[in-house]
């Protein structure tokens, strides 16, 4: 098995995953990292599409975990799109069978979204990271890959999520728009383990209906309430405690009034109604779990410590 993307907050907790089915892995990666010494690790930069010449000789599968979610929309081209399509070509070069592609519901845009499954949506994205994401969805689709749209991902390794919430509960202290917004989140570890089992669905492995295929909203079924997720994280001490209500334009006034790195589109995902519907646990014979709020008590450690690593001064 092929995997982009190794190292990263997806990728290893797929290949975390990928070690428990006893699954021989070859990790796609830009330049040496600490892999597990069963890991066979090759040189692929997925910005420079020579150096994806024969990455994926020999594999069945090939799992595409990695992308580029900064601002320079000339990298984002040539890493999601053009590195994505050149991904591609190799794999049907080397004759791989299975294809499971990461994505975003982001490429949907600022929203508010309520439970629309996919098709009912029209993409719409508003960065350069999701415009480019869409389009390397088209390269893989044309393979028959399976892709699989996250929302928001936490869990150990989450860098945006929850440290978002730390940064904006101190500029925006108060639950916005009374924290009814409901929010499509998945655990890390269950979107490793739903990539793992879509990616081991060889055909005629999971009956006569085949593989999934096409675009599938990797999300947890049951939608998170955003006063729910900050209760959660308060009571894990993990974020201080939220009280009170904020109004729509006191929120946009504090964000003027305390600058920082999140920006106003970051606060209106998280304020607003944004969550999918999902068919791809039923279409993998898979159980979601309990859900991303009772999977914070394992990482609450681990963002503690990140977080107070992050703090200002």
């Amino acid at each position: 098995m092929a995997l982009t993307g190794a190292s990263g907050f997806i990728g290893s907790a797929v290949l975390r995953r990928l070690a428990r089915h006893d699954v021989d892995v070859r990790a796609l990666t830009r330049q040496e990292h600490p892999l597990p010494a069963e890991v066979e690790q090759v040189h692929a930069d997925l910005a420079r599409p020579e150096s994806l010449d024969g990455s994926c000789s020999g594999a069945r599968v090939l799992i595409h975990a990695a992308s580029y979610v900064g601002l320079d929309e000339q990298l984002a081209t040539e890493v999601n799109d053009l590195g994505t399509e050149a991904l591609m070509k190799e794999a049907r070069r080397a004759g791989v069978e299975r294809i499971v592609q990461l994505s975003t519901t982001a490429v949907y845009g600022r929203g508010p979204h309520r439970g629309a499954a996919v098709g009912e949506l029209e993409p719409d994205p508003g960065s350069a990271a999701s415009r480019s994401r869409l389009a390397g969805e088209e390269h893989a689709l044309r393979q028959g890959a399976a892709v699989l749209r996250a929302g928001l991902i936490t869990g150990r390794g989450d860098r945006w999520v929850v440290p978002a919430l730390a940064e904006l509960v101190r500029r925006v202290p108060g639950f916005w728009r009374a924290g009814e917004a409901q929010l499509s989140l998945i655990d890390v570890d269950d979107l490793a383990r739903l990539v793992t089992l879509t990616a081991l669905q060889l055909a005629g492995h999971r009956g006569s209906s085949g593989p999934v295929r096409g675009v599938h909203h990797a999300v947890h079924p049951v939608p998170v309430r955003n006063r729910d997720l900050l209760e959660t994280l308060a009571g894990l001490d993990v974020l201080p405690p939220v009280t009170g209500e904020l109004a729509w334009d006191e929120c946009l006034a504090l964000m003027d009034e305390n600058p920082g790195r999140i920006s106003t589109s970051q606060l209106t995902l998280l304020a607003f109604d944004h969550h999918y519907a999902t068919d791809v646990w039923q279409a993998c014979d898979a159980p979601p779990g309990p859900g991303p709020l009772a999977a914070l008590t394992e990482a609450a450690p681990w963002y503690r410590t990140h977080l107070a690593g992050t703090a200002r001064p």
